[in-house]
């Protein structure tokens, strides 16, 4: 089969594959079973004459041919998508921009920057989710998405090492801050001391293979006791509020955080921060995108 002859479908699925990074993930997100998934991707290599995925332990990465073909696949989906929507009489989507978000983004900054949008930009659309930092990339890379807001951690490495490398700035950095009960007796005083931290029953974020244990003061010298996980941060900010246990939370989180919860920084050990990041592919924003921007540093300047 020639390159020409590559079908829609298959192109969809290997951009979900190159999005979610696992041919699970692709599969559950399509409504396809993964043989399926499989079938189209193994086509589509076949058309290609060479592999455009690496078969990894924890998901796949895209070759430099997977590169190229993932590029010129979300030209055509993209012109696809905007052919069907001006068959079916609806607006064009250049105006409308898709944004990814980490979830200590969405409490205050992302619904502030939407509000001032709606104010200076109606006519501007904006389509957000929320997701990971490596879903966000990946979603990022594969054209899903516009523009990403993104967690880092120190060493404050790039956020994937595909080339080439995403224009990246950092609006916020701010220090860790931990989420105690009021009736606990950490929450006395002004600050917790890391040296108290020991012994301590934490509230924690599903462990999986791209995210760290989060919810647990980084850098402990014993092993944590877990004593319940969830992965919605206001599920653990109430869980704190019960009496439940402690937990980790972005600074940006202190002014949703619910009565009975007290947030506060630690002192003692290295510092611990973390940056939130604006990020988008290396080639000139459009109007729209540049809006949403300019709106986001907005915000994060005035929630600093």
């Amino acid at each position: 089969m020639d390159f020409e002859d590559v079908s829609l479908t298959a192109l969809r699925v290997f951009r979900a594959v190159a999005e979610h990074g696992t041919f699970t993930a692709a599969a559950a997100s399509l409504g396809y079973t993964q043989s399926a998934v499989s079938r189209q991707v193994a086509a589509i290599e076949r058309a290609a004459g060479t592999q455009l995925l690496q078969r990894r332990r924890e998901g796949v990465r895209l070759t430099a041919a997977g590169r190229t073909v993932l590029r010129h696949a979300t030209v055509v989906l993209d012109e696809i998508e905007a052919t069907a929507r001006e068959l079916s009489g609806l607006p064009p989507a250049a105006g409308t921009v898709r944004l990814g978000w980490i979830p200590s983004a969405g409490a205050v900054l992302l619904p502030r920057a939407l509000t001032e949008l709606s104010r200076t930009d109606p006519g501007l659309r904006v389509v957000s989710r929320e997701g990971t930092t490596p879903v966000l990339v990946r979603a990022l890379r594969a054209g899903s998405l516009d523009v990403v807001l993104l967690g880092s951690a120190p060493p404050f490495r790039s956020p994937d090492t595909e080339t080439p490398p995403l224009v990246v700035e950092t609006l916020t950095e701010r220090s860790l801050r931990l989420a105690v009960p009021v009736s606990h007796p950490l929450a006395r005083g002004d600050f917790v001391d890391v040296a108290d931290l020991r012994g301590q029953r934490w509230i924690a974020g599903p462990s999986s293979g791209e995210d760290r244990l989060m919810g647990v003061w980084p850098g402990l010298d014993e092993r944590p006791e877990i004593a319940h996980t969830a992965r919605d941060w206001l599920a653990k900010l109430h869980l704190v509020a019960a009496g439940l246990g402690l937990t980790t939370v972005s600074a940006a989180l202190a002014p949703a955080a619910p009565e009975g919860v007290r947030i506060l920084p630690v002192r003692g050990g290295p510092q611990e921060q973390r940056r939130l990041l604006l990020a988008r592919l290396d080639r000139p924003s459009t109007q729209p995108v540049a809006r949403v921007a300019a709106a986001l540093r907005a915000a994060a300047l005035d929630t600093t």
